[in-house]
């Protein structure tokens, strides 16, 4: 039953198809409303997370497509349980934590004196979108540094409680501007009942993964009030015959629906994706262990000398199974992509299936992240060096 759970997620997820979104501006668009969320993430050491996940379900993805959907306002920025961008048609669902900001009860309402408040707010309504750093130069009397930390913390503070909107990004820096001048016309701006929002985290959950679970839909979701009312939703649904209470051996209660269970899915044959750490598919590491048994811990925030795998390794998806990992850098000054550490796991592995379909992968990924040499540091098992070094050779010769 593990096969036909693991199916039934990457199929939802979009990962057993290579057109499963489409193509262009319009497939970014279709994914993050079908996944409803792509995460955010700074790490530079290869492409940046939310630009690689869209990358890997969508074969002509360039990251110019989701800087358009944030300036057409298809989508906005904004805390899932991370920081995300989300399709715009959800905005009213993030209002119930802006709320809770604004009142003092989320631990990210961290306390601002209200002369930066009032300050940030009056230099972007009167001088227009800014970035951060458009703060370090304002001046009060003969200082040139206006008390730079906390007017940062007002724009953070105003960001989160929902006075300002992300407009754009130069780089990762993100510009702001007034959320009336951002948000679009006709948008629904009604807070949401605990209820209301309780459903809508296990629609989401459901239509992006197929199935669920109650440790999955309070993940990074602190309160008890939550997490009962989300119980008691999940149970009501159920006694609607909405969803079903599906039972597996060493698995919490899953929760999925009839007609995705019996939804025939074809087993993918060949296709081999590089999954980032912080992907949709797995970033719930419990679900990950379970439906693939892969253990995966992200090591860059790890003492180096206590890494067992590499500081930013990506798991190997090969047809329905996680079959490894492989530690990457990208050299982007000298156009070469480094393959630091490949770990291969299974002992399944058909090398003659599997090796043109990671090369060409690689090959594909190396390119998106504007490095077009492949470097093979080194392959565990060893016995495997010689074959996937004379592979990698080949490739070369070829591109």
């Amino acid at each position: 039953m593990h096969q036909k759970l693991r199916l039934i997620a990457l199929q939802h997820q979009g990962l057993n198809t290579s057109r499963a979104f489409g193509l262009g501006s319009q497939a970014v668009q279709q994914a993050i409303e079908h996944l409803g969320y792509i995460q955010i993430d700074t790490l530079a050491i290869i492409e940046r997370a939310h630009h690689h996940t869209l990358w890997t379900r969508i074969p002509d993805y360039q990251p110019n497509y989701l800087q358009q959907l944030v300036r057409e306002r298809c989508v906005f920025e904004y805390w899932f349980h991370a920081a995300s961008f989300l399709p715009m048609r959800d905005y009213r669902f993030v209002l119930p934590q802006m709320e809770a900001i604004k009142r003092g009860e989320s631990p990210y309402a961290s306390q601002v004196e209200a002369k930066y408040i009032n300050h940030v707010l009056d230099r972007i309504r009167i001088d227009g979108p800014l970035k951060a750093r458009d703060f370090e130069t304002s001046k009060k009397g003969s200082s040139n540094w206006w008390n730079w930390k906390p007017t940062k913390r007002a724009l953070e503070k105003l960001f989160m409680q929902g006075d300002l909107m992300v407009a754009d990004r130069d780089g990762m820096e993100k510009v702001y501007d007034l959320r009336e001048r951002v948000l679009p016309d006709g948008t629904d701006t009604t807070e949401p009942s605990l209820q209301e929002f309780s459903e809508y985290l296990i629609n989401q959950s459901i239509r992006a993964n197929g199935l669920t679970t109650l440790k999955q839909l309070t993940h990074l979701r602190s309160g008890e009030v939550l997490r009962k009312t989300l119980q008691a939703m999940l149970n009501h649904k159920v006694e609607q015959n909405s969803l079903i209470e599906y039972r597996v051996e060493q698995m919490p209660p899953i929760y999925t629906t009839q007609e995705i269970l019996d939804l025939k899915i074809r087993r993918p044959t060949s296709n081999v994706r590089l999954l980032s750490p912080f992907d949709n598919a797995i970033i719930h590491r419990d679900r990950m262990q379970a439906l693939f048994e892969f253990d995966y811990r992200l090591e860059c925030y790890t003492a180096k000398e206590k890494r067992q795998y590499g500081y930013f390794c990506l798991p190997i998806l090969y047809k329905d199974r996680l079959v490894g990992r492989v530690d990457c850098k990208a050299h982007r000054k000298d156009g070469e992509f480094e393959l630091i550490h490949l770990h291969i796991e299974s002992k399944q592995i058909d090398l003659d299936s599997f090796m043109p379909s990671f090369t060409k992968t690689v090959l594909r990924f190396a390119i998106f992240n504007r490095c077009p040499f492949i470097r093979l540091s080194q392959v565990s098992p060893k016995k495997l060096s010689r074959v996937f070094r004379q592979a990698f050779n080949a490739v070369e010769t070829v591109s």
